[in-house]
């Protein structure tokens, strides 16, 4: 494992790599709230991949974005392109969990041309809204802008009460460690939260279940879905799944990529990614 960076767009995104940078280019985005650290347990057990996960911006040891900046989930889509043009990836695979298999799901609607395969850990698109709910969330993202702009983090006296949290979030311990200490940064009086407040607040819009469906209808890549257990997304709430994406269900909870789970998820990842067995 070593650390990588890239100056995007003035701000600095911070990343965790493994493998042959001749090998298999994979692209990695984490979920809401996490950080590169929640690849850690699934690299060690693939192979052939150049494998690069993200602290998205905001997240973990990058960047926060400008005041005027926001964290809708396209503000990233950029970010993504920008780094795989600084990794020199014409062509490249995409693995996205939760929030980041969202996002993984944007880009490569919106770039076929450049996503070789697309893998995504138990989300694929974000839950579609009534039109009529725009004036709300409009609001609502008003609100909480003005709000989190400022907050003051919260400041632990022991990186272990950051620890507990996550895990009391229902983490297992080796996963909340992991994503609890790379979100940490020294502080008075002990430590805070390094990700921005902002990524707590209302998005400004909303997909409507025509955006998501046009969304996926544009994914002509093959792709794979493995949707855990006892996750957050169901197969009812998937409205057209192209044919492309096969879809399986795998054991264990939200963050299984990083639990008991991880060597059955690093089987399928290694022969729909690489091409190849364990």
């Amino acid at each position: 494992m070593r650390e990588q960076s890239f100056d995007v767009y003035g701000r600095r995104l911070a990343a965790l790599a493994w493998g042959d940078p001749d090998a298999t280019p994979v692209l990695a985005l984490h979920g809401w709230l996490d950080n590169a650290a929640s690849f850690i347990p699934l690299a060690g057990k693939v192979r052939d991949m150049h494998l690069v996960a993200l602290d998205m911006a905001g997240n973990g040891q990058s960047d926060h974005r400008a005041a005027d900046g926001e964290y809708n989930i396209w503000s990233d889509l950029p970010d993504i392109e920008a780094v795989a043009d600084q990794l020199g990836w014409e062509r490249f695979a995409l693995l996205g969990h939760s929030r980041g298999a969202i996002i993984s799901c944007l880009y490569a609607s919106a770039r076929p041309e450049r996503i070789e395969r697309l893998a995504l850990l138990d989300a694929v698109v974000p839950g579609a809204v009534d039109p009529a709910d725009c004036p709300r969330q409009l609001a609502d993202f008003l609100t909480d802008k003005r709000r989190l702009l400022d907050k003051p983090g919260r400041v632990f006296a022991d990186p272990a009460e950051a620890v507990a949290i996550r895990e009391h979030k229902g983490l297992s311990p080796l996963a909340a460690k992991l994503i609890a200490e790379r979100n940490l940064v020294p502080a008075e009086g002990g430590w805070r939260w390094s990700h921005d407040a902002r990524l707590t607040g209302a998005s400004a819009f909303k997909l409507t279940e025509a955006h998501t469906r046009a969304v996926l209808a544009g994914l002509s890549m093959p792709g794979l879905l493995l949707l855990a257990e006892n996750g957050l997304a169901r197969h009812g709430d998937l409205p057209g799944i192209p044919d492309t994406m096969e879809t399986k269900t795998v054991p264990g909870d939200h963050h299984c990529h990083m639990d008991e789970s991880v060597d059955a998820i690093a089987a399928e990842l290694q022969e729909f990614l690489a091409g190849g067995t364990l």
